[in-house]
């Protein structure tokens, strides 16, 4: 693939966003490059919502900018429009119609909208087209929101969080849904989620947002590679390395620490064998890694978020 065809479809530079005195966005940025799936994690209150809604031109930043297929957001018109498709938390559908009208006004009001696909699409989720959207079940509305959102042919899809609040075998039943609408597509996707199993399925590439900044912004397969989790238990009264930039959180416990370690060569490997007892090293889960960087007990050994985003061969 060419750089031309890498051209990022959306991306953020900058941002800055509060509201009254209270910041919500501090400098975030990152891109999205064509054709792929990317996870946006951060816990309650972290300014997802609020990137997405700059992102699609419905709030403006105080300070950077936000670009979505080439355009900037706040000049998005109904052109650029066309190409996008959202699905937010609420899966806001008109009450009064039923499914087949919810696919008819769409198709009406969207050009290049796939009647047929929507058609097909609601039979293999089980639908049923003359039923109210008021009579819906949750996940039922979350599911026709994908249809009517990936029928008309977006070239990209924003998801808000669209499984808030399904229970398992509903939120299962909507990624599957997604992952077989999208099949083949060559959409771009950009998805918050609180559900991190969920993300590991789909996801090429994360970005975790904390306390408005960007913490991680990595390819999974990338992150599995570099990061590994120990269990450390100090002799003589010793500390882990604090100040050692590889070393991503050192969690307090009983007997010792609960050590994440970033790109763990061999003489990382060996002052800490030197200092105490060193378990066996595994790969985190994104949700183990997703609390270690943004729990409650976070002492603040990221204060060089690049340091997750360099190549390690340029890590010191």
């Amino acid at each position: 693939m060419n750089a031309l065809d890498r051209t990022p479809v959306l991306r953020f530079a900058d941002v800055h966003r509060h509201f009254g005195s209270q910041p919500v966005l501090r400098g975030l940025s990152f891109a999205v490059a064509p054709g792929e799936v990317y996870a946006f994690l951060g816990r309650n209150g972290a300014g997802k919502t609020t990137a997405l809604r700059i992102l699609l031109g419905l709030l403006a930043p105080h300070r950077g900018s936000a670009e979505i297929l080439g355009q900037d957001s706040q000049r998005l018109g109904p052109a650029q429009r066309a190409r996008i498709g959202h699905v937010g938390e609420g899966h806001r559908l008109y009450p009064l119609m039923r499914v087949r009208d919810a696919i008819a006004f769409e198709a009406g009001t969207r050009p290049g909208f796939r009647r047929d696909f929507a058609d097909a699409a609601v039979q293999r989720c089980a639908l049923r087209p003359g039923q109210l959207t008021a009579r819906l079940s949750r996940g039922q509305r979350a599911q026709l929101s994908l249809i009517l959102a990936v029928a008309g042919r977006p070239e990209v899809l924003v998801f808000d969080d669209p499984a808030m609040g399904l229970d398992v075998v509903m939120r299962r039943e909507f990624l599957d849904a997604m992952i077989d609408l999208l099949a083949g597509s060559g959409c771009t996707v950009l998805f918050s989620s609180h559900v991190l199993t969920d993300v590991e399925r789909i996801a090429d590439r994360i970005g975790i947002l904390h306390e408005g900044r960007m913490l991680v912004d990595a390819g999974l397969d990338e992150l599995k590679a570099r990061v590994r989790r120990c269990r450390w238990t100090p002799v003589n009264g010793n500390e882990p390395p604090a100040a050692e930039q590889r070393v991503l959180r050192a969690g307090r416990r009983r007997d010792g620490f609960d050590l994440t370690l970033l790109d763990a060569d061999a003489a990382l490997l060996a002052r800490l064998r030197a200092n105490g007892r060193l378990e066996e090293l595994t790969v985190p889960t994104l949700e183990e890694l997703f609390l270690d960087l943004t729990g409650p007990d976070r002492p603040g050994l990221l204060a060089e978020p690049a340091a997750m985003l360099a190549a390690p061969e340029t890590l010191p």
